[in-house]
């Protein structure tokens, strides 16, 4: 009953969202995305009162400590979809329409994964270890890597599957994904666009999702805690995407909250780590993290002038 009406309403937000508050496609201003996202994690927070009055402290904060994990780590999707829709060159006015079809598809596949993943946690026992060894190796790649790597739509095997299938259009027609012409039906970038978000979702759910099967062995409390957080995306993209390149540090703190959680998980059958010790240290790394990309600011690479130019500035 609960997984019924629990995504009766989440459709029922949807729908609201799309065909009432965003019937008309225009460009979210960074007003509108900041309220959105008030509403979303306002939303979220009433949910886990409902979780503590209906499950227990315990659920409770399980459901809030997954929530401010995958929060967290879609950030990091965010920095993708930016390079995304700069290299398609996609209007900002249909970056929300692209996003909540997005996050539609991310809804169907993360469940998937979450009800995979649960049954064979109760299954094989053994998979604790491989999940916790899986996180920390991630936690280290992470933190290894630049975070801003190109993006190359080529390299995607979907989207090779698309255009070997099916005509592209080499321009944007509004907002659509799929349009006739001369008789043939072509895919518009829009839909390339689309099919890259997917996919990009589904890898980054790979380092997610064993994060949340870490905090919460409830496919409830994971899948929900999981649904809240990509329902604000939108709205937090649209109100971070202008400042997003300021947390320059908030890219190790998340391969550190993953590398803690990898822990967590590999000692939990020798020593048992209290939730709210555990929901303390996530603050803290987040915080922190934000703090010091506020205070040690990014600094800008000099620009080297070209062959000849020294002498002339303005050149």
């Amino acid at each position: 009953m609960f997984w019924v009406g629990f995504n009766a309403f989440v459709l029922i937000l949807l729908a609201l969202d799309l065909f009432v508050f965003h019937r008309k496609t225009h460009v979210v201003k960074i007003k509108e995305a900041l309220l959105w996202s008030l509403f979303w994690i306002l939303l979220s927070f009433a949910f886990n009162i409902f979780i503590y009055y209906w499950k227990g402290s315990g659920p409770a904060l399980e459901f809030l400590t997954a929530y401010l994990i995958e929060k967290s780590l879609s950030v990091d999707n965010l920095f993708v979809f930016i390079l995304i829709f700069n290299f398609f060159q996609v209007p900002q006015k249909y970056q929300h329409k692209i996003l909540f079809w997005g996050v539609l598809g991310a809804l169907f596949f993360r469940a998937v994964f979450i009800l995979v993943g649960v049954a064979l946690l109760a299954k094989f026992h053994f998979i604790v270890y491989i999940l916790g060894a899986f996180l920390i190796f991630t936690g280290i790649k992470m933190a290894t890597s630049s975070g801003n790597e190109d993006i190359d739509p080529e390299s995607n095997p979907v989207v090779k599957f698309v255009s070997r299938y099916m005509p592209i259009t080499n321009r944007h027609y509004e907002d659509k994904f799929f349009v006739r012409l001369d008789k043939t039906l072509f895919a518009t970038p829009l839909f390339l666009v689309l099919v890259m978000v997917e996919t990009t979702d589904v890898v980054f759910a790979a380092d997610s999702i064993p994060a949340i099967l870490a905090i919460s062995k409830d496919p409830f409390i994971v899948y929900t805690s999981n649904v809240f957080a990509l329902l604000g995306l939108r709205a937090l993209y649209f109100a971070l995407a202008g400042i997003m390149q300021l947390f320059h540090y908030l890219h190790y703190g998340l391969s550190l909250i993953l590398v803690f959680i990898g822990v967590k998980l590999v000692i939990s059958e020798f020593y048992h780590i209290n939730m709210v010790f555990a929901l303390g240290v996530v603050a803290f790394i987040l915080t922190t993290s934000v703090i010091l990309s506020l205070v040690f600011p990014k600094k800008e690479k000099p620009i080297v002038p070209l062959p000849g130019q020294e002498e002339n500035p303005e050149a």
